[in-house]
């Protein structure tokens, strides 16, 4: 197993874009598909306000709901990405109204968030759909730090 919470929290931003680089898709939805989901994908939403870059976001609020599949039994797990008065706060469950809404499979979502994939591409092909503000997704991986691996 790659994806583990104790292996995730140990890793710096640039090892974990480095371990996804090097994980198949297979992989990855093999990971994010097992008992240690739910833990894997908390250490993985922890990074997030370590990752954000508040003069980026300048005074935008936003709640962006990422809605990942593949969990068992066909599941899936909602996390929202508040940004607010350049703080960003994670939230477990889906919003009544998030400004944007993500839904995407393990695999793109680890690709989207590190930078190893191709959003428009993604978006293109059906992979990752979306709801509301459009123009906030083009934006939103400026707003977070994404090393280089």
């Amino acid at each position: 197993m790659y994806l583990h919470p104790d292996v995730l929290e140990n890793l710096s931003a640039t090892e974990f874009v480095a371990l996804i680089k090097g994980m198949s898709d297979q992989q990855i939805r093999d990971d994010l598909g097992g008992g240690h989901r739910v833990e894997t994908l908390d250490a993985i939403f922890a990074r997030f306000p370590h990752q954000f870059r508040p003069e980026k976001a300048g005074d935008r609020s936003a709640r962006i709901d990422f809605r990942i599949t593949g969990g068992p039994g066909d599941t899936s797990d909602t996390y929202g990405v508040v940004v607010d008065a350049g703080t960003c706060t994670i939230h477990k469950g889906p919003s009544q109204t998030p400004d944007l809404s993500l839904m995407l499979g393990p695999a793109e979502f680890l690709k989207l968030i590190t930078g190893t994939g191709n959003p428009a591409m993604m978006f293109m092909m059906g992979k990752i759909k979306a709801r509301g503000d459009l123009g906030l997704a083009s934006g939103l991986s400026s707003w977070f730090e994404t090393p280089k691996a």
